[in-house]
């Protein structure tokens, strides 16, 4: 058995799925307060100890970082950066808040300038002084050698709580955005910790030992301890959660858009015949453009629980939610109200949603049954055009799906797939908006559960071959090897391909589920004077992001 538990900002969802059949599912009331209380109620609300000690795995999908980043929750953060000559320090991300130091690489990841020691000493001193317990340490392509990081690192962890560097968290290229990403890592890093730590005594207050994993924003699982150094690359989890809980639906003949319609937000994403888009170069978090590997999804503040109010005698929704919707016992009118009053929904108090349309009715000067008609309308109006603006961006730009690069591709939707409690009464007048037919699936109240219970364990390894210099470096293990002048492509596949098999067997991903490709692979002749000196190779491996071989998503699923 599979357990997927989903924590929203509304509510946290939990599935417990086996033999391709949900065997129990229930939503209980997040508790922001209280997260590891809301895991709790809704693991229990699905099975005993004695059904969980049958469980092979549980995954968590949550929201938890991407509000902190929202809410600007974040620990003060020491950013010490090896910048080199080339860009000026102005127009690097969080210039603010970096300290540039000596040292840096060049792009072939040889010493161009080494590391200052007394001056790295005095910042770290400055930082204990000034209580700055987390820091974090980039340079100039350390993505192609390591060393002048690692070498900072050794200074600053004997006096920091925390260190994070920019090698470890991706290896591709882009100096900005790996300034970024560590800098989000670091302010992150307490809060993830501390949640780590929750859900290693949620295991035990719930009695069983089993492997326990937490979604990233490419789609695919890692297991909590293994996050815990990794905290950014959990953040976006929750849209991650829902476009794995749909791709069981998706066609593989035509494009389609999904829609995910919580109580808070609705989250937008499509796919290429049957494969969901890729941020290429990373996900933008909270304003950050970072290195994050991530599927491409776009969140609107609008859900069954927004807060709606009548303003200069217009209907305006969201982008607040105040809680409940007044059929549930909250304070304000909200779309939930009006899909109720005009008797779209069957659900929660009639009476109390029919005073929410009345209330907004008086001041529009219109009737409660028009209100409730109008304030859906707009909802399903602003799903609608927030659908084509994304359409329209992503086909503004190449379209990246989350395997290859589709040259010269235009995204054309033609189906419309629709999840979240408030789907069924909002579905089909959306895509009468985006002119396609609209699918809800059964179970469409938990497929962001069933998307974390079902996704497989990932890892990516980005590899750099130098034949002149007779080196391989790989940037998220930190490793520079010796390598034969004769070192070819299909070399640097095959040892990437060993690392990656081995590391995700470690992870405790399936065997069935080890799916090798290669993203990315690029060679250049390396010309001294006129002759070819060697080779620079590079390769990106993963494993093939998807659904694990255990079971499906709610397609399938059976009640």
């Amino acid at each position: 058995m599979l357990l997927g538990i989903d924590v929203g900002g509304t509510h946290t969802d939990s599935v417990l799925l086996q033999d391709r059949t949900i065997v129990a599912k229930a939503k209980v009331a997040t508790d922001t307060a209280d997260i590891l209380g809301s895991v709790l109620r809704a693991t229990c609300a699905v099975a005993d100890v004695e059904r969980l000690k049958r469980v092979e795995r549980i995954v968590l999908s949550t929201t938890v970082l991407t509000n902190a980043v929202a809410q600007d929750q974040l620990d003060r953060v020491g950013l010490v950066v090896m910048n080199g000559p080339g860009v000026a320090p102005a127009d690097l991300p969080l210039a603010g808040e970096t300290t540039i130091v000596a040292g840096y690489m060049n792009h072939r990841g040889i010493e161009a300038e080494a590391p200052d020691e007394p001056e790295l000493n005095a910042l770290a001193d400055a930082f204990a002084r000034d209580g700055i317990g987390h820091v974090a340490i980039v340079g100039k392509f350390s993505s192609r050698n390591p060393l002048h990081e690692l070498c900072a690192a050794k200074i600053f962890v004997a006096r920091a709580r925390h260190v994070s560097l920019g090698h470890q968290l991706s290896g591709q290229l882009n100096f900005p955005r790996r300034i970024a990403t560590a800098y989000l890592n670091e302010a992150l890093w307490s809060l993830h910790a501390r949640f780590v730590e929750q859900l290693a005594g949620y295991l035990a207050e719930i009695g069983i030992d089993v492997p326990l994993y937490i979604l990233k924003a490419d789609g695919g699982t890692i297991e909590v301890a293994r996050s815990r150094d990794c905290p950014v690359q959990t953040i976006l989890s929750g849209p991650a959660a829902s476009i794995m809980g749909v791709l069981p639906l998706v066609p593989t003949d035509v494009d389609c858009v999904s829609i995910d319609i919580g109580g808070t937000t609705t989250d937008i994403a499509l796919f290429a015949h049957g494969a969901p888009l890729l941020q290429p170069q990373g996900a933008d978090i909270g304003g950050h453009r970072t290195l994050v590997r991530g599927l491409l999804t776009r969140s609107m503040a609008l859900g069954g629980d927004s807060q709606v109010r009548v303003i200069d005698r217009r209907l305006v929704i969201g982008p607040e939610r105040q809680g409940s919707a007044m059929a549930f016992g909250g304070p304000c009118p909200t779309p939930t109200d009006a899909l109720i009053a005009s008797g779209r929904a069957d659900f929660g108090d009639k009476a109390k949603a029919a005073q929410a349309m009345a209330d907004l009715a008086r001041d529009l000067g219109r009737t409660p049954e028009e209100t409730a008609t109008a304030v859906v309308a707009q909802a399903c109006d602003h799903i609608a055009d927030h659908v084509r603006g994304m359409v329209a961006e992503v086909n503004a730009k190449p379209v990246y799906t989350i395997h290859e690069l589709l040259e010269g591709r235009v995204i054309a939707p033609k189906r419309l797939i629709a999840v979240g409690g408030p789907a069924p009464c909002m579905a089909d007048e959306i895509g009468v908006r985006l002119g396609m037919p609209a699918l809800v699936p059964p179970n469409h109240d938990v497929a962001n559960a069933c998307g974390a219970a079902m996704a497989r364990t990932t890892v990516e390894l980005n590899l750099v071959a130098d034949t002149e210099a007779k080196i391989m470096s790989i940037a998220e293990l930190g490793e520079r090897v010796k390598i034969p002048k004769r070192f070819t492509d299909e070399d640097v596949i095959a040892a990437g391909r060993e690392r990656l098999l081995r590391i995700a067997r470690e992870a405790g991903a399936r065997e069935e589920d080890l799916a090798v490709e290669v993203t990315d692979r690029q060679s250049f002749n390396v010309v001294r004077g006129q002759f070819n000196s060697g080779r620079n190779i590079r390769v990106r491996v993963q494993i093939k992001p998807g659904l694990t071989h255990a079971g499906t998503g709610p397609s399938e699923v059976r009640p």
